[in-house]
């Protein structure tokens, strides 16, 4: 009965999927007016930890929170592992303590998000109801013990997670110091249930999309290798090598039961919880599960969970992370943990130096973010997590790393009113697409292939000059940006061509990366070469693409200067008598000498440019500083020493610039004009920056 019912809401679900958005399941254009993601009457920007009572006798409460107000934290995120002390037997439930321990969060002026605990069921469900866990590739069901052992596509699981939810909602969906609600926790941490009740769903998601198996095998050319099928229960779940379609469509309906898991919860939350309480998920950066554009679409705003694990943070890499958060939904984000020194996951967890996290926080809201949590507040004295970085150690007292914490959640709340109303405005924007990096890595061609290595690499330099950059959909408005650059959009179908388009037409540069246009919405090859729909455009095509070997020399020169090729290279074809050649390749394979590696060529009122090599460090320096010079792209605030990150934050008229030394060295940096130094409490001209030095900036006038 169960499953009959939950095919039911699943046909619903896909039948409004397929009705509107079949064109484009992307659109992120006809959102709902967002909730301010500040709190009334609290702080812009907040600083918070992630506590978890029931761990600890309640008689220490009282002294945790005295220690979080002291270094003014704002927020706690509370509860997200909690179902067992919450639901300690099927439907007997106790939120007493949960309400008493947001109680006395809110006598020390700290408000709560609640968290559904649905990552973690209690021993109680998964031992009588089995068929809740999740089944593995290799067929064994997972034990109970671990995380994240649910099955999002159990219609049973499904029951327990809305009632749990709808408990919690009922109980705190109208308490005034419960400002939000996160669902689950790190959705995807483990993704799908490899069961016969996965395989019956995904069957049915794919007979809602394409009716017929005859278009099914049509859309996927199942002609090959006599993959043809003649009943739908035919059709596995792909696990290793498969048809490029169904791996495609496989990841697709991933994404549509992840957002069903999520809708599930956030319906009953909404039902008995005020408005003013937001909902959000926490995420994990670049962790390709699912498409973020698609299962962010009913929250608040994003969140995210901001690890450095071994090693050192690398600024253009947590940047370029901060900024696809921040282009999920196109506004501010959370970051609702962050490493508090180190971690217990990596192979080396080394602590992160002494001012490096007060950077990383500082980056965040530089981004974009209105809240940094730290995950998490106190060692835990057992469990799997023992050795992670915390705020206090086991025995409750404060560890080194909770001066710095103190230090920059004061920061936080003495420079707070000036980012009040305060978001990131870009003038250069890049593309990141899911269905085009999971075409990418299905067939790589290449083992050294990594498109987002490829994307951070157009990012960092992009930044530099411009300093600011906004990661969105491929889907999303592009009419603000000066220069839009999609460094690997490798499927383009007809509809997303012809947005890319309306875009140049009316007077924009859109600069396409290498293996871009070479695939359609099934994942199969366009019959155009690339890229694709957009030749006659650019004025020219590519002929042939070539993996290229490690040990061998492909030079390129031209306007950008010399340099070379490697991992992947484009034999481009000029078809128009004003295409122009910026790059060629010289003498290399045979096929690549003097032939054009970087073409462009004006559209509309705008221009395209096709870079089909990936470029070393020096030209693609070169590429970056003649797209912005192309585009008319300026910088927010103006020159700063290498090793610097300037940022701008704005609304209504007001500016406020954070700038963050991540240099080995002391820099200086000269300021446009004379600014108020916020921290410092000064005017100044220049500003002094030890390494992992920050200061916020306000014009004088």
């Amino acid at each position: 009965m169960l499953l009959r019912i939950y095919r039911l809401l699943v046909v619903c679900l896909l039948s409004q999927v397929f009705a509107g958005a079949q064109a484009n399941p992307h659109d992120v254009s006809s959102q709902a007016t967002a909730i301010p993601t500040q709190i009334p009457g609290q702080d812009a920007i907040l600083m918070g930890t992630d506590w978890y009572p029931e761990q600890w006798p309640e008689s220490r409460w009282e002294k945790d929170l005295a220690l979080m107000e002291a270094a003014n934290i704002k927020v706690v995120r509370i509860a997200e592992f909690a179902w067992s002390k919450m639901e300690p037997s099927e439907g007997h439930y106790d939120f007493d303590w949960l309400d008493r321990a947001i109680s006395l969060a809110a006598k020390h002026h700290i408000v709560s998000v609640v968290g559904t605990p649905t990552a973690t069921p209690p021993a109680w469900l998964t031992q009588k109801y089995p068929d809740v866990l999740r089944v593995e590739e290799n067929g064994r069901r997972v034990t109970h013990g671990n995380r994240a052992h649910g099955s999002v596509t159990s219609p049973r699981y499904r029951v327990f997670c809305r009632q749990i939810a709808e408990k919690m909602a009922v109980r705190f969906g109208h308490n005034p110091n419960v400002v939000g609600w996160q669902i689950d926790n790190e959705y995807g941490y483990a993704l799908m249930s490899y069961d016969d009740a996965s395989k019956r769903l995904f069957q049915e998601w794919l007979k809602a999309k394409y009716k017929t198996l005859d278009n099914l095998n049509t859309q996927w050319t199942t002609a090959y290798w006599s993959e043809t099928y003649d009943n739908w229960s035919e059709i596995p779940i792909p696990i290793g090598g498969h048809n490029p379609g169904l791996r495609l469509d496989w990841k697709r309906f991933v994404t549509f039961e992840w957002t069903a898991y999520q809708q599930n919860q956030i319906d009953v939350i909404r039902q008995h919880s005020e408005l003013r309480q937001f909902i959000t998920g926490n995420f994990m950066g670049f962790f390709d599960g699912f498409d973020h554009y698609v299962i962010t679409k009913p929250l608040t705003f994003a969140s995210w969970d901001d690890y450095v694990g071994s090693g050192h943070v690398d600024p253009d890499r947590n940047g370029l992370t901060h900024d696809l958060t921040r282009g999920f939904k196109r506004e501010n984000f959370w970051v609702m943990e962050t490493q508090p020194g180190a971690v217990n996951w990596h192979s080396l967890n080394n602590f992160l130096n002494r001012g490096e996290a007060r950077a990383m926080a500082w980056q965040a809201i530089a981004h974009g973010a209105d809240d940094v949590n730290y995950w998490q507040w106190r060692s835990a004295l057992n469990g799997q997590e023992q050795y992670h970085g915390t705020l206090l150690g086991p025995d409750g007292m404060p560890v080194p790393f909770y001066d710095e914490v103190n230090q920059t959640a004061h920061e936080f709340g003495k420079v707070q009113n000036a980012f009040k109303g305060t978001t990131v405005v870009s003038q250069v924007a890049l593309l990141y697409s899911y269905d085009s990096h999971w075409a990418i890595q299905f067939q790589k061609h290449t083992e050294l292939y990594d498109d987002v290595k490829i994307l951070e690499s157009y990012y960092g330099n992009l930044r530099r000059l411009s300093q600011s950059v906004d990661v969105v959909s491929a889907y999303a408005p592009l009419s603000d940006y000066k220069l839009v650059v999609a460094p690997s959009l490798n499927v383009i179908p007809e509809d997303l061509a012809k947005h890319l388009l309306e875009y140049v037409r009316h007077g924009g540069h859109l600069v396409l990366g290498p293996r871009s246009g070479m695939k359609d919405q099934f994942n199969s090859l366009l019959r155009q070469r690339q890229p694709g729909f957009l030749v006659d455009a650019l004025g020219g095509r590519v002929e042939q693409y070539y993996a290229l070997e490690k040990d061998k020399d492909y030079p390129l020169s031209g306007q950008w200067g010399d340099g070379k090729a490697s991992v992947w290279g484009e034999q481009l074809k000029s078809l128009a008598p004003d295409t122009e050649v910026l790059l060629k390749y010289g003498k290399s394979n045979g096929w690549l000498d003097d032939q054009p590696a970087v073409i462009t060529h004006t559209y509309g009122k705008g221009r395209i440019t096709y870079i089909g090599a990936v470029l070393d460090d020096k030209l693609m320096a070169a590429a970056a500083q003649w797209m912005v010079q192309q585009s008319g792209v300026t910088p927010v605030f103006g020159p700063v020493p290498e090793g610097v990150e300037v940022s701008r934050r704005t609304g209504d008229g007001h500016d406020v610039f954070v700038v963050i030394n991540f240099a080995q060295e002391a820099r200086t940096v000269s300021l446009p004009r004379t600014m108020k130094l916020l921290l410092a409490g000064t005017e100044a001209q220049t500003v002094d920056l030890p390494q992992y030095g920050v200061e916020i900036l306000e014009d004088a006038r």
